[in-house]
């Protein structure tokens, strides 16, 4: 079992980082959007923000259900 559920920590792990890089990033581009054109084009960044914070928060939550199977499975040896 430990050997299934550690390369799926992994795996979420590179997702949490990912939606995170991609949040950041879109933040970024929102805030470039606005101070150039104004409210103009924001929408669409924001709505991508707010997935890809959604996102994160989601991996998270799986990742610590995983840890928590991974220390319950690995405390009975």
């Amino acid at each position: 079992m430990i050997l299934i559920l550690t390369p799926v920590l992994l795996v979420l792990m590179g997702l949490v980082v990912w939606s995170l890089g991609r949040g950041i990033y879109a933040f970024m581009q929102t805030t470039r959007k606005g101070l150039e054109l104004g409210d103009a084009g924001i929408k669409d960044m924001q709505l991508l923000q707010n997935r890809m914070m959604m996102n994160r928060i989601k991996y998270q939550g799986l990742a610590i259900v995983v840890v928590a199977i991974l220390l319950a499975v690995g405390g009975h040896k």
